[in-house]
């Protein structure tokens, strides 16, 4: 039987796994060979440098992230829905958040630096129409909820036995209704409806 060959992907993709299901102190290399089912050599022509394998798995787990926030935000309520696409994340896959929330981010010295990393640059414009406010309004707003967000998903991520995912929520609720009653009068409806009763 042909022996196994071992590719940069296959190490990577069984990184992530172990990374996803224990967190990132235990993608080790004989915890990825165990994975793969192969000794640890072929492992180590991969992990010379293990930082730059974290660095491959941490990339895939942004690009997780973004393909599961796109597949749960709702285009008709995008603000709203991507706080509490974020809250699902932690609760489905808390090593993974913790990943996301801890890894370094370099080129950023002020909040508004965080706010071009972390947002893609056509939420704003969505969030401005949807709540008839100015953009730049609309940025100041996402980023209050962002912070918010990734404050409750963290505690969310790091308690156990857990708190209750209908706190979590109602609590970001009322955040929700706090950002919203500090814009103009006109951005407290979001297409007719009462952003403080609407559930």
């Amino acid at each position: 039987m042909p022996k196994q060959r071992i590719t940069k992907e296959m190490v990577v993709d069984a990184a992530f796994e172990i990374a996803r299901n224990s967190g990132m102190e235990q993608v080790l290399v004989k915890n990825i060979a165990d994975r793969i089912g192969c000794s640890v050599q072929p492992i180590y022509s991969y992990c010379k440098n293990m930082e730059g394998l974290r660095r491959d798995v941490t990339d895939q787990v942004n690009c997780f992230i973004r393909e599961y926030i796109a597949a749960h935000i709702d285009r008709k309520d995008l603000f709203r829905s991507t706080g509490n696409a974020y809250i699902r994340l932690a609760q489905e896959e808390p090593n993974l958040f913790r990943i996301f929330i801890l890894r370094q981010r370099d080129g950023i010295s002020s909040l508004n630096d965080l706010y071009q990393s972390e947002a893609g640059p056509q939420v704003a414009g969505f969030i401005a129409e949807q709540l008839q406010i100015s953009v730049p309004q609309a940025r100041q707003l996402h980023l209050h909820m962002l912070i918010y967000t990734i404050g409750l998903g963290t505690i969310f991520s790091v308690t156990s036995p857990g708190i209750s995912p209908d706190e979590i929520f109602a609590q970001q609720q009322k955040a929700y209704e706090a950002f919203c009653g500090q814009l103009p009068d006109k951005a407290s409806r979001m297409g007719g409806r009462d952003c403080e009763t609407e559930q």
